[in-house]
């Protein structure tokens, strides 16, 4: 499972031309599901998102979480994080989880975040959506585990 997360100042999630779901200051979460991602990988994930120390202290080091700062969470599916492109011009992605169990384990990612305390706002899983993403530092990271690696 792969999350790429970027510190936001707002987020922003439209699905057919209308804004359905906005955050303010937080993380913008992109979630991609691997074909062997399990629910302990959401649920390690999650608690990793909520506790990573990515904005400032007073001294300006990043050494605070989303928990500490009482931050939201924008959380989009995003299974072309699993596009390989090492061979040709178009992305393969043979090793993305089957749309099924895709939605089961961004859903258990999505509870972990919000069972952390954590305010999430989503996407709709398989929508074509217009994500409007302010990066704050900029600062984003991707964090992957897979099968409890």
């Amino acid at each position: 499972m792969k999350v790429l997360i970027q510190r936001v100042l707002r987020a922003a999630v439209t699905i057919d031309g209308r804004e359905c779901r906005r955050t303010g200051k937080g993380l913008a979460v992109l979630v991609g599901v691997g074909k062997n991602d399990t629910e302990a990988d959401a649920v390690w994930l999650a608690d990793k998102t909520a506790r990573l120390r990515v904005f400032p202290n007073e001294a300006g080091k990043l050494d605070l979480s989303l928990l500490d700062i009482k931050g939201e969470a924008l959380v989009v599916s995003q299974f072309t994080l699993y596009g390989d492109a090492k061979k040709g011009c178009r992305p393969d992605f043979g090793s993305a989880a089957a749309p099924e169990d895709a939605e089961k384990l961004y859903k258990t990612y999505v509870h972990a975040l919000d069972v952390a305390g954590i305010p999430v706002k989503t996407g709709e899983f398989g929508a074509h959506m217009e994500v409007e993403i302010i990066n704050d530092g900029p600062v984003t990271l991707l964090l992957e585990r897979e099968n409890g690696r």
